[in-house]
């Protein structure tokens, strides 16, 4: 039989005069992705068009809601063959015979196939060998799955918008984006040893569209694994970026969790570094010895950058806090103002599906940025002892006043943070104790869960000494106005000195802790994740743990570092 194709090139729609319905295959392309559905098969193949010479293509295949998939193709229709995009509908037969319809478009210009479920449709199985797969998280760290590490040959994960496939040779990513969140994703796997992988997913309709997307490139993700041994060590990925973007640097750490960090960008040889984000619209720098920190961490080598011919370098930390072994995963998750328009992103694949609105809700960018309340303790130092130095405290009573009144609304800007967080542990161990009465089979996991939530309690015990509280600081004001503020006598510069000592001490015990209490919640949000895949039946409470920590993370302070 002869095939038909519906071709859309850049400039225009191709349209080809043959009856509504197909007799033979069907060849659906824009030019940068084509969809192949052959007579009588039982999935359509999707294909990459070559323009890189990369490997990247990927099988679709339609399930009952009962989960038997289609077995052959019994009808194709054009339904749309226009300017914007063409599409097909499809009906299939099962094995027992049973009918099952999906539409399945592509718009111009696009590397997406969407599909959208008709009678019978209830989940779409994506056919893409690898073995990692992600689900991306844009408010903390992904999740990052590696076959070889999951025993189970079907598992569940976490209800989220999207998962990646990390397939072919480095060369291609399949990106599945997908409008409801009522019902988890399924992966499957196979094979044995460092040969396990992952064979594809299934996600359920809920009578919503789907769409897959494949992003080619040679070298469009990299994984290299790390031993303890290369901590500290600069370690040349024998990669260079195929084009300018942000790229996430997924790391293991020695728990199983994941930490993703941005990859640098460097423009000039032995230049500063440029940290893009996707919150605002400039950049972070960093010198060129890359060094940076924060308030867990301390000070410490930036660990992942590319130099000014794009070559890509890793340096796993060396820290008490932060222990890296196991495979690092490189890809491109947003564009940068140098991106190629040909060249696609994660966020571009999820902008051009669901629509901006939707991914900005997803984005969520205005709750991720970080808020400054007040003066932070150390430029209330900075501030007050020159003055006492230079003898200009009768003349900038009005600078001092000030100085101390936003000092104390900085303290109380952090403490309250930290009792948001105080109150969300608090809330979410209640909610565990509540689920190990009903679900005592999952007494073991939702310990482990209560254990990580506990941290929080833990972290706070460590420093209650130290902090202080905002009355304390209020107090520690109203001494220095009394004894500092406008004395002029040979002591009031040492006065002066011991307050901003003690104040500073207090800020800084604050600062550690916002930042050890948002890394608790960050690995109960993606433990709570990764427990799914072991044991389907924690999906619910996972679903809520995840829910809740979403809430709890948004708007940080500044000292909480929620980007590295």
């Amino acid at each position: 039989m002869v095939a038909k194709a519906i071709t859309m090139p850049s400039a225009s729609v191709v349209a080809i005069h043959t009856p509504d319905t197909l007799k033979g295959d069907a060849i659906l392309s824009n030019g940068r992705i084509a969809a192949v559905l052959r007579h009588q098969a039982a999935a359509v193949e999707v294909y990459s068009v070559e323009r890189h010479g990369t490997s990247a293509r990927m099988h679709l295949r339609v399930l009952t809601r009962a989960g038997e998939p289609a077995a052959r193709v019994e009808r194709m229709a054009i339904v749309e063959n226009t300017g914007a995009g063409a599409c097909l509908e499809v009906t299939f037969a099962t094995a027992q015979g049973a009918g099952v319809t999906s539409t399945f478009r592509i718009e111009r210009g696009d590397v997406a196939v969407q599909v959208e479920p008709g009678t019978g449709a209830g989940k779409l199985r994506v056919e893409c060998p690898g073995r990692f797969a992600v689900l991306p998280d844009f408010l903390t760290d992904d999740i990052m799955l590696d076959a070889t590490r999951l025993p189970l040959d079907r598992a569940e994960l976490p209800s989220e918008n999207f998962i990646l496939h990390f397939t072919g040779a480095g060369d291609a990513i399949a990106m599945c984006v997908f409008e409801s969140r009522k019902e988890g994703v399924q992966v499957t796997l196979n094979g044995q040893g460092d040969r396990r992988i992952f064979t594809g997913s299934e996600v359920g309709f809920e009578d919503k569209r789907v769409w897959v997307a494949l992003l080619d490139a040679p070298g469009i993700w990299r994984t290299y694994d790390l031993k303890a041994a290369d901590a500290g060590k600069i370690i040349p990925l024998d990669w260079t970026m195929p084009f300018p973007a942000q790229w996430r640097v997924d790391f293991t750490r020695s728990n199983d969790l994941t930490d993703s960090w941005m990859m640098l960008l460097q423009r000039k040889e032995n230049d500063k570094y440029s940290k893009p984000s996707w919150l605002i619209d400039d950049e972070d720098h960093l010198k060129s010895d890359r060094r940076r920190w924060n308030t867990v961490l301390g000070w410490f080598p930036y660990p992942c950058w590319s130099d000014s011919a794009g070559r890509g370098f890793v340096q796993p930390l060396e820290s008490r806090k932060l222990h890296i072994r196991g495979p690092a995963l490189v890809y491109p998750i947003t564009r940068v103002t140098q991106t190629p328009l040909d060249s696609f992103t994660v966020v571009d694949v999820m902008r051009n599906t669901l629509g901006v609105g939707p991914s900005l809700h997803i984005l969520d960018l205005e709750k991720q940025k970080s808020e400054y309340n007040g003066r932070t303790t150390c430029s209330v130092r900075d501030t007050l002892v020159p003055i006492y130095e230079q003898k200009e405290q009768i003349a900038k009573h009005d600078k001092i006043e000030q100085t101390l009144d936003e000092g104390l609304a900085f303290v109380k800007h952090i403490r309250a943070r930290i009792g948001h967080y105080v109150d969300f542990g608090k809330t979410i161990r209640q909610y565990l104790a509540e689920q190990k009465k009903t679900r005592s089979e999952l007494s073991e996991v939702i310990a482990e869960l209560d254990r990580l939530a506990g941290e929080i309690d833990e972290r706070v015990a460590d420093r209650a000494g130290k902090i202080k509280t905002p009355d304390d600081v209020a107090r520690m004001n109203d001494d220095f106005r009394r004894e500092v503020l406008d004395k002029d006598d040979p002591g009031a510069l040492r006065r002066c000195e011991v307050y901003a000592q003690a104040l500073v001490e207090i800020g800084g015990s604050q600062d550690q802790l916002v930042g050890e209490c948002r890394w608790a919640v960050k690995a109960l949000r993606q433990r709570a994740g990764i427990l799914v895949t072991l044991d389907p039946r924690v999906a619910p409470i996972a679903s809520e743990i995840r829910i809740r920590t979403q809430e709890v993370l948004r708007n940080p302070v500044d000292h909480e570092f929620a980007r590295h």
